[in-house]
């Protein structure tokens, strides 16, 4: 039986924290949107349409490299505090590539990088 390879991805809408769960170590990376506030204030004094046609664009490039960053794992955890895990569950979903790829969301508070790391330890050691 071969092991299961395991990807923890804490995020909201601006930042993903992909944490791999390994019995050997943890490897993490951080992907960010292009859309920060900065940008939002910016394009908003343009025009609201040209802001939200901003995001939208942003966004779905945001939730592309998280799901180019997830492909190669059987099985993904989704969570966070905010909406975006379930944004980019449907998105993958809708997506016959990740079709063999086992995602599950969970609800979590805003919590630290430590218990992030537990919180990715603690599902899949009851998943195992």
């Amino acid at each position: 039986m071969t092991a299961t390879k395991g990807l923890g991805v804490y995020m909201d809408h601006y930042s993903a924290r992909l944490i791999e769960y390994s019995p050997e170590g943890k490897e993490v990376r951080t992907i960010t949107s292009s859309f920060t506030h900065k940008v939002k204030k910016s394009s908003i004094y343009k025009s609201e349409q040209l802001m939200h046609n901003k995001e939208q664009h942003s966004q779905r490039k945001y939730y592309n490299r998280i799901g180019d960053a997830i492909r190669n794992y059987d099985h993904v955890l989704l969570f966070g505090p905010t909406t975006a895990k379930t944004e980019l569950f449907n998105l993958l979903k809708s997506d016959n590539d990740f079709s063999n790829i086992y995602i599950s969301l969970k609800e979590s508070d805003k919590i630290d990088e430590n218990q992030q790391h537990i919180f990715v330890r603690d599902y899949f050691i009851s998943y195992i």
